[in-house]
């Protein structure tokens, strides 16, 4: 689990790359487009009222989150990806809200780290 405050475990995400800093960056580097992207689809999936989309991109984010340590957000894609955002439209665009808040949160962490 992450660190209270700490939205990305480096623990964790350190045993998959060694340790290795620029390893890590890359990482959190790509994890960091990832999210804007596949945040920025679900408002998009919601409209177009595609459950199956929706599925799968919940899916590849909390796969993606809970691999970089990032478990706060891969708990709300798993949350998200059984709604159907044809019949529960309000509460696909609560996870969304959801997955924006803390796909911020890890974003900012990812620029701390970066920047440090």
């Amino acid at each position: 689990m992450s660190a209270p405050g700490k939205p990305v475990d480096m623990d964790h995400l350190a045993r998959y790359t060694g340790g290795d800093s620029t390893l890590n960056a890359e990482v959190l580097r790509l994890f960091d487009v990832q999210i804007t992207d596949m945040v920025g689809q679900l408002t998009t999936i919601l409209e177009a009222r595609d459950a199956k989309k929706w599925r799968e991109v919940t899916h590849t984010i909390k796969g993606a989150a809970r691999g970089v340590g990032a478990f706060g957000m891969g708990e709300a894609a798993a949350v998200a990806e059984p709604i159907d955002p044809a019949l529960h439209r309000e509460a696909a665009e609560l996870a969304i809200k959801v997955l924006k808040l803390r796909g911020e949160a890890v974003q900012s962490f990812i620029r701390a780290y970066l920047a440090a």
